[in-house]
């Protein structure tokens, strides 16, 4: 069996009375995509910063390839990080940038030439090596900032939240980066907000309020979804978002602008079927999707509609 790049056990992470980290347990192998899936406040960057040896825990620990990521300096060569908020030289050109990090980790000039040719020609970044990186847009700062990240050829990745702020477009691309670059054998693991993301993992594990809720295979997770989800169509929107928000039948809620989906149990679908007429609606059968089981799960776990549906 392979052995892991990643290794944690029971990470939690204080800060004066705030509990941000409860303890959670992750194994990422070589070739995997890993995401740690959840909204904002969730523990997502605390446990990647822990990860990447920014910050230590304050209780559990950290391998990576066997190194403590916060003790060891040889852990620099397996690991690369790119941090949510910039983590470039602004008033740096592209190919500066590249040009630092590779000294950084101390590339030979042969070897930093031939990589970066590969990374600007993946990313699409070459006809922009004389723009500075505070002039680029969101997409191609981010794929600049991962390509940096990638110089030395790094056995894990550790991203919090590529893709946020980034256009659609430079959202599929950057994935499709990933995708490869977990193809040559890398260990991901990354985080985000935006639960589609989930599905583009090989595995994820639904955060919230600092712990694990659920993880595994995406297709996994969805196909062992024991509810129904449907969206509510016609009748008044906002009669029904009251009606169903204090129905105890309905799982969970998402209202969406114009949208309204719900999540209901098999045996209570004819009854929330009826109500949702007697309201001018009907209920439109729709395939789960990661949102349905992550507001699901979360209502399992506080017994709160309200906030699960927030």
């Amino acid at each position: 069996m392979t052995e892991p790049v990643l290794v944690a056990r029971g990470l939690s992470r204080r800060y004066a009375t705030v509990e941000a980290l409860g303890g959670i347990d992750l194994r990422i192998a070589p070739g995997e995509v890993y995401g740690l899936v959840g909204p904002d406040g969730a523990g997502k960057t605390t446990a990647l910063r822990i990860l990447a040896g920014v910050i230590g825990p304050t209780a559990g620990e950290v391998r990576v390839d066997g190194l403590d990521p916060l003790r060891s300096a040889r852990v620099r060569d397996a690991l690369g990080y790119m941090p949510q908020q910039y983590s470039l030289y602004g008033d740096l050109t592209v190919g500066e940038n590249i040009a630092f990090f590779g000294a950084m980790f101390s590339l030979p000039h042969a070897v930093l030439a031939e990589r970066r040719e590969r990374l600007l020609g993946m990313t699409r970044l070459a006809r922009f090596i004389n723009r500075r990186a505070d002039a680029l847009s969101g997409g191609m700062y981010k794929k600049l900032a991962l390509a940096c990240a990638l110089l030395h050829r790094p056995r894990l990745l550790v991203l919090d939240e590529p893709t946020n702020g980034v256009d659609p477009v430079s959202r599929r691309e950057f994935w499709d980066l990933l995708r490869g670059f977990a193809r040559e054998g890398m260990a991901i693991v990354l985080s985000t907000p935006y639960m589609d993301e989930a599905a583009r993992c090989h595995r994820v594990g639904l955060i919230h309020q600092g712990r694990l809720l659920l993880e595994g295979d995406p297709a996994a997770l969805l196909a062992a979804f024991p509810n129904r989800a449907f969206r509510v169509e016609g009748g008044d929107r906002n009669a029904l978002v009251d009606a169903l928000g204090r129905d105890a039948r309905v799982v969970a809620m998402s209202p969406t602008g114009e949208r309204v989906r719900i999540v209901v149990a098999p045996d209570a679908v004819d009854g929330v079927g009826d109500r949702v007429a007697a309201l001018g609606g009907r209920l439109v059968p729709t395939a789960p999707d990661f949102e349905d089981l992550f507001l699901s799960r979360l209502r399992e776990e506080s017994g709160d509609f309200e906030g699960a549906a927030a």
